[in-house]
């Protein structure tokens, strides 16, 4: 059990320097991060606690429900990660109606990394497909200096896309309001790609569904490298959550 001890202790020290390197470099969109922080302290806890002997002094059968409460935990987040990368490779149909650009953080330079990514992608298959219109969907954060609808515009328009090509829906604050205030922009037959870093686009496409979109394709962007294991983890909890309210269900 030494060697499992070790195996531990480097889990943690791992977790620990993905959550430093995150901070140092300034990347993050969000607090989530710092989960990696709180995962490495854990398991360096843990193996101080099994170093010590107070694993072997807890119960057998108290052992034995913590160690498949594990388990099934591991089970049920493996399941939802292969959904995830399900979807990694989405590139929708050619002449869709309708694209919508999901939101994401807005700095004062511009677009996030993610946001950019997402736009390259949407940008791309517009130049292709000269009878698209574009949606950019996201309202204001407080931490943010213009609507990010008013930044992918921006950004857009600098990239040679027609003003006329896109409309702008700039009060969402989440996924699902993406979806649905961008759906009273678009006739109800429309079929429409859905532009989202690659992670996100499972979650995304389940939701449009829920929401009554008739017709509807992702377009995985892809996504910051060094952000994916924190945006593979983050999403996990985000499809939960999104199943707990009834805001969509599992599906193929």
């Amino acid at each position: 059990m030494k060697k499992m001890t070790y195996i531990v202790i480097a889990l943690g020290i791992l977790c620990l320097l993905y959550c430093a390197g995150i901070l140092i470099s300034g990347v993050y969109g969000s607090w989530f991060f710092l989960i990696w922080g709180i995962a490495g302290t854990g398991f360096l806890a843990l193996a101080w606690l099994y170093q010590h002997g107070v694993w072997l002094q807890l119960p057998g059968g108290m052992r034995k429900l913590m160690i498949a409460v594990v388990l099934l935990g591991a089970a049920v987040f493996l399941f939802v990660e292969g959904l995830l990368i399900s979807r990694f490779s989405s590139k929708g149909v050619p002449d869709l109606d309708y694209l919508i650009v999901l939101g994401a953080q807005m700095r004062e330079s511009g677009p996030s990394k993610a946001l950019a990514l997402r736009l390259d992608t949407a940008a791309a298959y517009l130049v292709e497909n000269e009878g698209t219109l574009v949606v950019v969907s996201g309202g204001k954060g407080s931490n943010e200096p213009v609507s990010e609808a008013q930044g992918m515009y921006d950004y857009l328009t600098a990239k040679g896309i027609a003003p006329d090509r896109i409309l702008l829906e700039d009060r969402s604050t989440n996924t699902k309001e993406n979806l649905e205030y961008s759906r009273s922009l678009i006739p109800e037959e429309a079929s429409v790609g859905i532009v989202t870093n690659n992670f996100h686009v499972y979650r995304s496409t389940r939701l449009a569904a829920s929401l009554g979109y008739s017709t509807v394709y992702g377009l995985a962007a892809p996504s910051d490298t060094a952000m994916q294991a924190n945006n593979m983890v983050r999403e996990f909890f985000g499809v939960i959550k999104d199943l707990l309210y009834g805001n969509m269900t599992l599906g193929w």
